[in-house]
């Protein structure tokens, strides 16, 4: 026990030479020669001209499949929001008013060539994404004179998706009923590919 104690008060005294002033210390800054990044090169530099079509170019570039672009994107009608502001005064059309502010600041709706997209939420955190290939149906019920509507989809799954005051919304349902007609002809046309004539 008492060695113990010795060697370690040893090793302490030896190792106060070590942090002495007159020994170098191991954080002294060494300076490294600078490497430059681009190499030195003596060649001129030439230009190349290239002569193509660019009307080509550009035609090819916007015919890619997968590109989505946007039939209509925005909320619920404004006159939707007016209507049930006017009749919230009322206190028997106060639940409908609340309802009505909510889709207004609250509720989205994105029609692009691939999807139909509802965002909701108060940040716009619940999204709801689906395609047009797993449509079934598609119907409109106006409101207010015809100036906005609902539309109905019914998906191959039986989900209803209800879309509450609408802006155009016949128009929309149209562009969705030719998108469904659209993608319904060519996984049809991908079956009939794929079926050929069967052997043994």
């Amino acid at each position: 026990m008492a060695m113990a104690t010795t060697t370690s008060c040893s090793s302490s005294a030896t190792a106060t030479p070590l942090l002495s002033p007159t020994t170098p210390s191991l954080h002294t800054i060494t300076r490294i020669p600078f490497i430059s990044a681009t190499p030195k090169c003596n060649r001129p530099i030439t230009k190349l001209h290239v002569s193509s079509n660019p009307v080509a170019s550009s035609s090819t570039s916007t015919s890619k499949p997968n590109q989505e672009s946007i039939f209509f994107d925005g909320g619920a009608h404004y006159g939707d929001l007016a209507a049930n502001l006017l009749l919230g005064f009322t206190l028997l059309w106060l639940p409908l008013t609340l309802a009505s502010v909510f889709r207004a600041f609250y509720l989205r709706y994105r029609f692009t060539n691939l999807r139909v997209t509802v965002i909701s939420g108060l940040t716009g955190q619940d999204r709801s994404d689906f395609s047009y290939k797993v449509i079934k149906d598609v119907q409109v019920v106006p409101r207010f004179i015809g100036e906005w509507g609902d539309v109905i989809i019914t998906l191959k799954d039986g989900t209803v998706v209800d879309l509450r005051s609408v802006p155009k919304f016949r128009e929309i349902a149209k562009y969705c009923l030719s998108m469904v007609d659209k993608e319904s002809s060519g996984v049809s046309k991908e079956t009939n590919a794929t079926d050929g004539p069967k052997g043994f």
